[in-house]
């Protein structure tokens, strides 16, 4: 059923409404000013009413707990480019930097590994049979090859200045395929063999002025073990 209000009546009703709204508004005061209110500090006050808010973590459940724990990575001795850690086998990593500090080691410029062993601790004087002390030197040289199982392997005989090139290039080449036999016993590897004579030393036979040199000689006469880079592929 439709209800109609007379004229005067919508009139009061809608008098008696904005009286309540009016009377339910809070006051605002309005204060305008000509001067600069940059420097007037400014104080802001919570409303009597407002509720408070509080600030707390929000704590989840989950299964991820932070640990505490010492990591035993430690310096590798030597460079790692001298090691080539992606070709060792991880369970052989801490031997074989033991072995590779043991035997002073060398890298060379094309990334492979080389080692000298001293002619006078394998051979007497103008020999190339391997003494039987040559062993132990033997043993650690072929257990470092173990743990470069691609890699390609040269023995290359070396001899001091004295005497002349074919006696010097057969003497090294007959030294360095003694070695090869010794180290291919011990791994069952292939092993190629040169032998330089006194084409490469590492010191000099003799001094300045001349006179003979017998330490620079001793470390020219020697027989070097080159690990090889793996190829690229």
């Amino acid at each position: 059923m439709a209800v109609r209000c007379s004229p005067a009546w919508q009139a009061a009703l809608w008098a008696a409404c904005c009286a309540a709204v009016a009377s339910a508004a809070q006051p605002l005061e309005v204060r305008r000013s000509s001067q600069s209110l940059a420097a007037t500090p400014t104080h802001l006050q919570p409303a009597d009413a407002a509720p408070l808010t509080q600030l707390q973590p929000h704590v989840t459940h989950g299964g991820l707990v932070p640990r505490e724990t010492e990591t035993r990575l430690q310096v590798a001795a030597g460079p790692a480019t001298l090691l080539r850690a992606a070709e060792v086998p991880p369970q052989r990593l801490e031997q074989t930097r033991a072995l590779l500090v043991e035997l002073q080691a060398q890298p060379t410029p094309e990334q492979a590994i080389s080692i000298d062993l001293p002619a006078d601790v394998l051979f007497d004087f103008d020999k190339a049979e391997l003494r039987a002390d040559a062993a132990r030197s033997l043993d650690k040289a072929a257990e470092l090859l173990k743990s470069y199982p691609q890699a390609p392997i040269d023995v290359v005989g070396h001899t001091d200045g004295k005497g002349g090139d074919a006696y010097n290039d057969a003497l090294s080449q007959r030294r360095a395929a003694a070695v090869a036999a010794a180290l291919q016993s011990r791994t069952g590897r292939p092993i190629a063999t040169r032998g330089m004579g006194k084409r490469q030393p590492v010191a000099p036979n003799t001094t300045p002025d001349g006179r003979d040199d017998p330490d620079g000689r001793q470390r020219n006469r020697r027989v070097q073990i080159v690990i090889g880079a793996l190829p690229v592929r």
